[in-house]
């Protein structure tokens, strides 16, 4: 394989072709929004998303997705909520086979599908890998080093795909749990926004590490019950990410707990972000996946309902710290 395709011109998909370009792949970027299109194709940068990086010359932006038709590896970044419009749009040019490598996290609302299973949907003919792991966009796109899963059900597809994008400063682990990666993607934004509530609430890092450690446990009950495997989220993919998105304000999911912990409302927390928070809209995906599959999951319950205003940040802290104790 020597072309790849991008499906999403934020932060984290040019921040991939970056990856694609310096891994020697032909690499086109498909983008929504005419301006990032400009700014790639004639000064190299995206100044929408990732202001201040200089983006590999080789790497050609377009709005067309017959220009990705070519693509035998196309990375579907769009976010979670909006990846079953992108991948519908850009199926009439799928090739026979293509390998998809899913990079989006979260669970689908209304349908709480997994990304792999919207890609099965809207593009059969599809090979489905996932990329998931600790990883902000800017580090990635400035060739900092980042360790990520590469995840395929077929073990030679996965060594094979982490083979092509690999670079001395991006290094994909392969493995073969893709419910496992995607789950612990998808959980660790929930988890990332409570956390933001706990530093910006000012609760110290006590309650920080111990939410982090709770989390992870609702994060391996449901991986575990949706068929994924608690290994898997014992590495990058879901420990790792969570460590990561937990520990930073350059966390979008973060940033928003932050400003919600200091009293603003949800509405406030998004106003002004082109970025999307994924843990936004997965919150209410996990909480009702959680109860239709039997698993506890307080910390995601009470986000959820704190972004949905259902309880203000005080009484759902209350209401986690009251719970009956129990063995760990």
């Amino acid at each position: 394989m020597t072309r790849a395709g991008v499906i999403g011109g934020g932060a984290w998909g040019t921040a991939l072709a970056q990856v694609c370009a310096r891994a020697g792949l032909e690499t086109t970027l498909w983008a929504r929004e005419p301006d990032v299109v400009r700014g790639v194709n004639l000064d190299h940068e995206n100044t929408s998303f990732l202001p201040g990086v200089d983006l590999d010359p080789a790497i050609r932006a377009t709005s067309d997705f017959a220009d990705l038709a070519a693509s035998e590896l196309v990375l579907a970044v769009t976010p979670a909520q909006h990846l079953r419009a992108s991948l519908t749009a850009f199926a009439p040019h799928a090739r026979e086979g293509v390998r998809v490598l899913l990079c989006a996290k979260g669970i689908e609302q209304g349908s709480l599908k997994l990304m792999t299973e919207v890609l099965a949907e809207t593009i059969p003919q599809a090979q489905a890998a996932v990329l998931s792991g600790p990883s902000f966009a800017r580090d990635v796109a400035k060739g900092l080093p980042t360790a990520v899963t590469l995840a395929c059900p077929d073990p030679g597809c996965a060594e094979d795909l982490a083979a092509l994008i690999a670079t001395p400063t991006f290094r994909p682990y392969f493995a073969t749990d893709m419910i496992g990666a995607e789950a612990g993607g998808a959980v660790k934004n929930v988890l990332a926004i409570a956390c933001g509530i706990v530093e910006g609430r000012g609760l110290g890092r006590s309650a920080h590490a111990a939410l982090i450690t709770r989390g992870f446990s609702e994060l391996t009950r449901l991986a575990v019950a949706l068929g994924g495997e608690a290994e898997t989220v014992a590495g990058l993919c879901g420990l790792g990410d969570l460590v990561l998105t937990c520990s930073s304000p350059q966390s979008r999911n973060m940033s928003v707990g932050l400003a919600i912990g200091r009293g603003q409302s949800l509405h406030e927390a998004l106003q002004g972000k082109l970025s999307i928070a994924e843990g936004v809209d997965s919150a209410p995906a996990v909480r009702r996946l959680a109860a239709k599959l039997g698993v506890d999951v307080p910390i995601c319950e009470a986000t959820a309902a704190i972004l949905a205003a259902e309880v203000g940040v005080d009484d759902a802290i209350r209401g986690l710290l009251s719970r009956p104790l129990r063995e760990e």
